[in-house]
Order: structure tokens, then C-alpha cells, then sequence
């Protein structure tokens, strides 16, 4: 079976579980670390997600045909 790519809301919300966990006090240090793993490769799906639609937007020229962004 196929994974299936995470939407950017789905990795912000991993994010934020993430978040959560690492602010529990009772968090041992090895599983922080990888929570901190796993959040970061989050992050850096989410910053190239974002880098890859703005580089998709479309704007108006002042000819009013689409240029891209």
C-alpha cells in the first residue's frame, strides 16, 4: 500500500501533537529527541510544500494575462 503525501493542515497538526508531547513534563529525554526528529522533518515538508505553491502562484500582468508568481 501507497503513502499517501500529508496536506499542509495534516502536518500542521502533527506539529502541534508534537508540540504538545514535548511540553509534557513527564517526556523521557530519548523519546523528546525523537519527537524533535519528527517535528523538524515536519517543518521541512512544510516549509517545501509552501515553497512549492508559491512558486505556482499566478498573478495578473498589467496586459491582464497570468504571469506566473
Amino acid at each position: 500500500m501507497e503513502e499517501r503525501e500529508l496536506t499542509l493542515e495534516e502536518a500542521f497538526a502533527q506539529l502541534e501533537e508534537i508540540t504538545g508531547r514535548l511540553e509534557d513534563e513527564e517526556i523521557s529525554l530519548e523519546d523528546s529527541f525523537a519527537q524533535y526528529q519528527k517535528g523538524m522533518q515536519l517543518l521541512k515538508y512544510c516549509n517545501d510544500s509552501i515553497d512549492r505553491v508559491e512558486k505556482k502562484v499566478l498573478v495578473l500582468n498589467g496586459e491582464g494575462k497570468l504571469d506566473e508568481f
